[in-house]
């Protein structure tokens, strides 16, 4: 067999599992492009949108659950592009999100982060929602904590409330929550944000909130308080172009440490939710076209195309209304084009069979 000139980027949940249960699809669509030695024949990285987990956990969990050998550089994150965002490694940044938070923050290479809670610990009376929270006397006001210079948030949190209002102390009092309340700064501290899903599918029936659910709550609130649009110096997971550069040189890297010379051409993109997966590789092959079309000069890697598989097991499904409306996030424009996925399948066995049929290759 020749040396493979396509890549796999397969979505996680909805594609390959639901909450922790694999679905028997993917068991058999990873028999297809596994070897006599069992290794992967192709070049395959898993894109997800989820982040509140190791790299180095995720990977173990998917060569569980896939029974093959998944190594940590071929799982990418919602946040993992961020490790190229070094002019804000070095600012101190209130970090929001849950599970091993400041692990992932400074595997990104952010130094110094504070986490909500450690912001609340500091500032008692910023958080009052929760009744039996709340302070049972008013505690001196603080002048020793450190400013903030950035807010990153890397995943939906748990108690809601609290982080809302505590970033838009953080974003109203330009860094020192426990300042008099003063004008907005204009511009106001950089943001930056991963996962971008209003909805994912997990064991339920119906979809869950993601962290776009999060990020559109806090910028509402940002605007009926300020008249004003909260901006993000980077928005990371898919549909970034961001991601998928970053995916493409992961697929890159991966087919070089393999031996495999030919240059990897397509990519297929496999996923479950037509706002992010579809919308994501739809647009990041319209940037590879515009690429092309300048002289190639963005991409060194030889990439073409990347072609949208999109599957009916996970937030997509067929028996659902035609005309669905938009609620991918609101720095993407409403594309009828963008979320028309190239093929349309029953799941990812299905999206296998299909590339490997389309690349001439034996299942």
């Amino acid at each position: 067999m020749s040396a493979p000139t396509f890549g796999f980027l397969f979505d996680i949940d909805g594609v390959l599992v639901r909450g922790h249960k694999v679905i028997p699809a993917a068991l058999e669509a990873f028999r297809m492009l596994l070897g006599a030695q069992r290794q992967l024949r192709v070049p395959v990285v898993f894109l997800t949108n989820a982040g509140n987990v190791l790299q180095d956990q995720k990977a173990q969990e998917l060569s569980a659950l896939l029974d093959c050998e998944v190594l940590p550089d071929q799982v990418i994150l919602s946040h993992s592009p961020l490790k190229l965002f070094s002019q804000y490694h070095n600012r101190r940044m209130l970090v929001s999100g849950q599970g091993p938070l400041v692990e992932n923050a400074r595997a990104l290479g952010f130094q110094k982060v504070v986490t909500v809670e450690e912001l609340r610990v500091a500032f008692p009376v910023l958080d009052m929602v929760d009744l039996e929270r709340r302070p049972k006397t008013t505690p001196p006001p603080r002048n020793d904590f450190p400013a903030i210079e950035g807010v990153l948030l890397l995943g939906e949190p748990v108690r809601w409330e609290t982080s809302l209002q505590l970033i838009m102390d953080v974003l109203l009092s330009n860094g020192d929550p426990g300042a008099d309340l003063a004008v907005p700064p204009d511009p106001h501290l950089p943001v930056l944000a991963s996962n971008m899903d209003l909805l994912w599918m997990a064991e339920a029936k119906m979809p869950r909130f993601g962290h776009g659910t999060f990020l559109l709550c806090l910028e509402t609130i940002f605007r009926k308080v300020t008249g004003r649009e909260l901006r993000y110096e980077g928005l990371m997971g898919k549909p970034s172009v961001h991601t998928y550069r970053y995916a493409e040189a992961a697929i890159r890297s991966q087919a070089q440490r393999q031996g495999w010379a030919a240059p990897v051409r397509t990519l297929y993109a496999v996923g479950d939710n037509p706002m992010s997966d579809v919308y994501g590789a739809n647009l990041f092959q319209q940037h590879l076209q515009t690429a092309q079309q300048a002289g190639g000069q963005e991409q060194p890697s030889g990439t073409q195309s990347c072609t949208s598989i999109l599957v009916c097991t996970g937030v997509y499904s067929p028996q659902g209304p035609e005309a669905r409306p938009f609620h991918s996030h609101r720095d993407f424009s409403p594309s009828p084009e963008l979320l028309r996925a190239a093929y349309v399948v029953q799941d990812v066995r299905e999206a296998v069979q299909l590339v490997l049929s389309l690349e001439g290759w034996a299942a």
